[in-house]
């Protein structure tokens, strides 16, 4: 697999792992630690996380000036890591749910989320630019899809292991003080204590205490509520504190790796540390650079709907998991805990991704062989309409359910439940777009790019993405609002979409992709 690769990109992907794993650790669980601890509806806790998940991305265009401005991206990676680790820290400190100082505490909880966002802003695009740079040297160019598929793969590693880590710890937690986990138990818990909950409702709750509390101590249905709402939350505290040493750990890797690395630019003139041709060599017409900058704003601009898509993994799909799938046929007891829980799809996205690259890695790499290979324009248009047949996959098996205002707090009925493997063949058509997408559309962008703004473009990439995370929340509006089928309907729509506008624009970015491919030749 790392055959005629450059060195120096398992480095860079082993560092960027620690990042993965806590942004899985989030993506598994900040929806549902916001409604949790804080008692924050599915559409409140949708707005935080998808502002949260924009701000991600959209900071990495901030990353990227400073990198370009400064010409030491390796120290703004190292900065990132020390941001992101601090921001976990915050998110790791315990405090009392329910509580008077909510509005205080949900306030410091944001400030951590800022911070772990400021950290990946610095961090995220930069990294991409330095794996980019690996590829600089002609003897790699013809590598670059496929190194960054290499890249993609390892570091979503630590993605698959962030959800069953945070599951298992926040389970642990309940067991070690007498409860079990039950995934509409906090609902009900924040219903009964505001009083919000209907008869129907009131009956499970009341049902689900009598199973879930083994704590020996005949609790009201009030002390209940108040103490496995504390236990649950600060399970999931614990759970932060794993990604801090995911972060330490990238942050370790990086340090002792940093001079196997390439800077990002150098003196002109000569060749770089690895050997490679020294990139601010290359001269460009106005006319060209922005040919190169209008072909990378229209895949930019594209590529937004697809993380609009994509990014329901963390929100609307968790919330459906919860809502509609039957959790007990996944369930696995280690004895010390368990792993149940709807976060636990989170792990199944990142799982494919690892074991799904090589297969397509064999496959492109057929093609290439017999010069049939597909430019990587249209491997991301392709993508797009392998993320609409995803989602059509999903609102055909859901056509059946119930909608989300008839279900009350508790889910749907069991006998109405779907099983998982719904979910994981859905992820399974869905991973294999994202890895039509995301390593590729990075590949394109180190490739297209002119040297003087490879840093703002991979940024600028990311900033496609912050957009469509920022509209994330509006799936929560489908969700409440629309039949179940209708919302996996609307993605359909924003994929097929996207599909449809890419092939649009292929002749013209395959032309713009050849002539890049003859400048650095």
């Amino acid at each position: 697999m790392f055959k005629n690769q450059p060195k120096g990109l398992m480095a860079a992907a082993l560092s960027n792992m620690g990042e993965r794993f806590g942004f899985y650790t989030m993506m598994a669980i900040l929806a549902l630690f916001l409604m949790t601890k804080y008692g924050l509806t599915d559409k409140q806790a949708g707005l935080i996380y998808s502002l949260f998940y924009a701000l991600i991305y959209g900071l990495s265009i901030f990353g990227g000036v400073i990198a370009d401005k400064t010409g030491k991206i390796k120290n703004v990676i190292i900065t990132g890591l020390l941001l992101m680790t601090a921001g976990y820290v915050v998110m790791a400190i315990p405090s009392t749910t329910p509580s008077a100082s909510n509005a205080f505490y949900l306030t410091i909880s944001c400030i951590g989320l800022f911070v772990i966002a400021f950290g990946n802003g610095l961090f995220k695009g930069n990294i991409q630019a330095i794996v980019g740079r690996l590829y600089d040297n002609p003897k790699y160019d013809k590598m670059r899809d496929s190194g960054f598929q290499i890249f993609y793969m390892f570091i979503n590693v630590g993605a698959i292991f962030a959800p069953f880590f945070a599951i298992g710890v926040r389970n642990w937690f309940l067991k070690a003080h007498g409860f079990i986990y039950n995934s509409n138990l906090p609902d009900l818990c924040h219903g009964f204590i505001n009083g919000t909950l209907s008869s129907t409702d009131v009956t499970a709750y009341e049902g689900l205490v009598r199973s879930a509390n083994q704590t020996g101590a005949a609790l009201t249905n009030a002390q209940f509520a108040n103490q496995y709402l504390d236990v649950f939350s600060k399970g999931f505290n614990l759970a932060f504190s794993v990604a801090i040493i995911a972060m330490l750990i990238s942050l370790a890797i990086f340090v002792i790796n940093k001079n196997k690395l390439p800077d990002q630019m150098v003196q002109v003139g000569g060749t770089n540390e690895d050997g490679s041709m020294n990139k601010a060599e290359i001269k460009m017409t106005v006319q060209e650079t922005k040919q190169r900058l209008h072909a990378l704003y229209a895949v930019f601009g594209v590529v937004i709907f697809f993380w609009f898509s994509f990014h329901q993994n963390g929100l609307t799909l968790t919330y459906f998991a919860k809502d509609y799938v039957d959790l007990s046929q996944i369930h696995i007891n280690l004895g010390f805990t368990s792993i149940v829980g709807a976060e636990i799809f989170s792990s199944v996205n990142p799982f494919f991704v690892v074991f799904l690259t090589p297969v397509i890695m064999w496959f492109f790499n057929k093609l290439r062989s017999k010069g049939k290979e597909p430019s990587t324009a249209k491997k991301i248009a392709l993508g797009m309409g392998i993320a609409a047949a995803a989602y059509l996959f999903l609102s055909i098996f859901s056509i059946a359910l119930p909608d989300k205002s008839t279900i009350g707090a508790a889910g749907a009925p069991m006998d109405m439940r779907l099983t998982p493997w719904i979910m994981i063949g859905m992820y399974f058509i869905l991973t294999v777009a994202e890895l039509f997408i995301s390593p590729l559309g990075i590949s394109f962008v180190s490739k297209v790019a002119p040297p003087q703004y490879r840093g703002l473009m991979q940024g600028l990439w990311l900033g496609a993405t912050a957009v469509g995370n920022f509209l994330v929340q509006f799936g929560t509006f489908f969700y409440n609002s629309l039949p179940v089928w209708a919302t996996w309907a609307v993605f359909v729509g924003a994929c097929a979409i996207s599909m449809i506008v890419m092939f649009g624009m292929l002749n013209w970015l395959e032309r713009i992709i050849a002539k890049s491919s003859e400048a650095e030749a």
